[in-house]
């Protein structure tokens, strides 16, 4: 009555009695075991069965006979797999009350295989079939386990692709998803079989280096990638030029655990990109100590902006016709309680790498109109703004904030920016440059002279001023060319019909030789170094002229 319901059952399934003879079985059991129907019968031993397996397992019997013993293990429950050929069986093994058992047969040949492709996967770079972080990191302790055991050292060299965002930005992310698979193919192509090729992020990439036997050894791959990618890739008809920068970290000389390796490697890879990308460097104890530095000036400019440790100094600009005072630009200070003042040209690169600067652009553009309420009418305040500020959406919105909150009308303040800028999404910043004049706020570049498209700006942007670069003021006396750049900028800004500002004015001579080129307004200390809110005042009600 019961085997039309057994033979139903997805599991081979035997009941056995307390002396090992069959009282049920079903005919998946037949099935999985390859035994012709009727092989097993009620009342057959558990000898009987396993000779029948016998004969089909033939010289691998030795080895199912072991796992198949199990059977009669006397513990209460247990589970083990038998391989039979091709066949994978999970049996398991159940105690049931008056000393019988019951065994469960499961055919898991095709969910084992099925593991093991998403075990495969899990483990692999599904763009570049490339092993991925996980498969790396099993490696990479393979290879440090053998460094222990035998002293064969090995070396993580983590590779950056340089200028592969512009690829992206501009030719789509297919483009540079198949660039990324050139780039895979070719790193294949520089390493022995014994070393491994991961990829570990978007355009990131590592190669596990075994057996080094001299650091040269790895010097010489290096040097190889920085080449081998720097190449031009055809790719869709597309000729793609990208770089590519190394940063190596050898074991055991630069550690012999996986997290301190892939640290050191990412800190010679920081190096290279520091001394000018599609190069490479080694790991130095230094490096680590300036990144100690690095982070401990972060985390002390994040707390100093909460503790208010910023303060702005201002530089007083001159109109030379009249010979009055016409603004301030605002520049900011750290005052850190242990180091002192420290230099805006010590924080603001990191500011603007972390991401910082933009709380700190809003708070200088608050203060800065806050005091140039107390300037004498119609004084102006000049803000620099930084090109991670124009990347935030709400830049003419904190403006409006900030000239809403200080009284200040639009007109007294000045934005200034660098070229690079523009040189970042090109038409959005020109609309926030717009939106920004039509509240009636001044804009100037700053820096003038030493871009490379400097002039091509002009005619994208009617800037207010244009403020030339104090390295052609510092020039003027020992070279004629300073002259020629002043004389053609402010000839230039004249018919513009824009404001020339010369920065860097020290010498009354140098600011007779401006005057005389046709620039409108100085900046510099002759007229006064930067200084605080409060000098300031003192010196805007000096009855003493400027100069």
């Amino acid at each position: 009555m019961l085997q039309p319901y057994l033979d139903a059952m997805r599991y081979g399934f035997l009941l056995l009695n307390e002396n090992g003879r069959v009282v049920l079985a079903s005919g998946h059991v037949l099935h999985q075991f390859r035994i012709d129907v009727g092989s097993i019968a009620e009342g057959d031993s558990l000898r009987q069965i396993l000779r029948l397996v016998r004969n089909r397992a033939g010289a691998r019997w030795n080895d199912i006979r072991v796992q198949l013993r199990r059977l009669a293990n006397p513990n209460p429950s247990h589970t083990f797999t038998v391989l039979l050929g091709e066949q994978l069986l999970e049996v398991h093994v159940y105690s049931v009350d008056g000393g019988r058992w019951a065994v469960a047969f499961e055919d898991i040949t095709a969910r084992r295989a099925a593991e093991t492709r998403a075990d495969e996967m899990a483990r692999h770079d599904s763009l570049t079939s490339l092993p991925n972080r996980l498969f790396l990191r099993e490696r990479l302790e393979e290879a440090l386990s053998r460094l222990k055991r035998s002293g064969e050292a090995c070396a993580v060299l983590l590779i950056d692709l340089d200028r592969f965002k512009p690829v992206n930005d501009t030719l789509g992310h297919p483009m540079g998803d198949a660039l990324l698979k050139k780039v895979a193919d070719r790193l294949r192509s520089t390493v022995r079989p014994t070393d491994t090729v991961a990829r570990i992020g978007g355009d990131e990439f590592v190669i596990l280096q075994t057996n080094v036997r001299v650091a040269s050894d790895t010097q010489a791959l290096a040097r190889r990638l920085v080449d081998l990618v720097g190449r031009t890739y055809m790719v869709d008809g597309h000729l793609l030029t990208i770089g590519a920068s190394v940063g190596v970290a050898l074991a055991p000389s630069d550690g012999t655990e996986a997290d301190t390796l892939s640290k050191n490697a990412d800190l010679a890879l920081y190096r290279a990109k520091l001394d000018g990308r599609a190069t490479y460097r080694f790991f130095e104890p230094e490096m680590d100590a300036r990144m100690q530095a690095r982070r401990r000036l972060e985390l002390d400019m994040r707390q100093g902006l909460a503790r208010r440790e910023f303060q702005l100094h201002y530089q007083p600009q001159l109109q030379l016709e009249g010979n009055r005072l016409v603004g301030c630009e605002a520049l900011i200070r750290w005052n850190h309680p242990e180091r002192g003042m420290i230099s805006p040209l010590d924080f603001i690169p990191l500011a603007e790498e972390i991401g910082l600067i933009v709380p700190i652009g809003e708070w200088v553009m608050r203060q800065a109109c806050r005091d140039a309420m107390t300037w004498p009418t119609p004084l102006t305040v000049a803000v620099n703004v930084s090109p991670a500020q124009f990347k935030s959406e709400r830049l003419v919105e904190m403006v409006m904030s900030a000239l809403a909150a200080s009284g200040l009308p639009a007109t007294r303040l000045e934005v200034e920016i660098t070229e690079g800028v523009l040189l970042q999404e090109n038409a959005k910043t020109l609309q926030t440059l717009h939106r920004l004049r039509e509240l009636g706020v001044r804009v100037s570049m700053d820096d003038f002279g030493t871009g490379y498209s400097s002039l091509s700006y002009l005619r994208s942007f009617p800037f207010d001023k244009i403020k030339i670069d104090r390295s052609f003021v510092s020039d003027l006396s020992a070279n004629r060319d300073g002259v020629a750049i002043i004389r053609a900028i402010a000839g230039l800004g004249k018919s513009l019909g824009m404001t020339t500002v010369a920065e860097g004015v020290e010498t009354h001579d140098q600011m007779e030789r401006i005057r005389t080129e046709g620039c409108t307004d100085v900046q510099g200390y002759l007229i006064s170094r930067p200084v605080s809110a409060t000098e300031l005042l003192a010196f805007l009600s000096s009855e003493h002229p400027p100069c």
